[in-house]
């Protein structure tokens, strides 16, 4: 009984050390730049791209009050402001 406590026990400590290295490499920085020539007014932005921007305030960034409806976010090195139900993008702003 020893000998197959031990290989689970092997078993769930390599996945576990898996399961970190995939964590670690999906971690995105939000703060680089990124280049995007599709993000233009009227364009959508990705959902995946929309999900991983962190929501911002924008008071503290120097931003215009969002319309109803929408909601600033920075992704890729970039301030978005799109609708945050249809994603359409209203204007972007190069993080300085």
């Amino acid at each position: 009984m020893k000998p197959l406590h031990t290989v689970l026990a092997f078993a769930i400590l390599s996945t576990s050390f898996m399961g970190r290295v995939t964590l670690a490499q999906d971690h995105h920085d939000n703060h680089a730049y990124v280049e995007h020539k599709e993000w233009k007014k009227g364009a959508p932005i990705k959902h995946e791209d929309w999900d991983r921007g962190d929501k911002i305030d924008y008071h503290h960034n120097h931003l215009s009050a969002p319309p109803r409806g929408y909601e600033w976010r920075m992704v890729d090195g970039q301030y978005v402001l799109a609708n945050s139900s249809t994603f359409q993008i209203r204007t972007t702003v190069r993080v300085p």
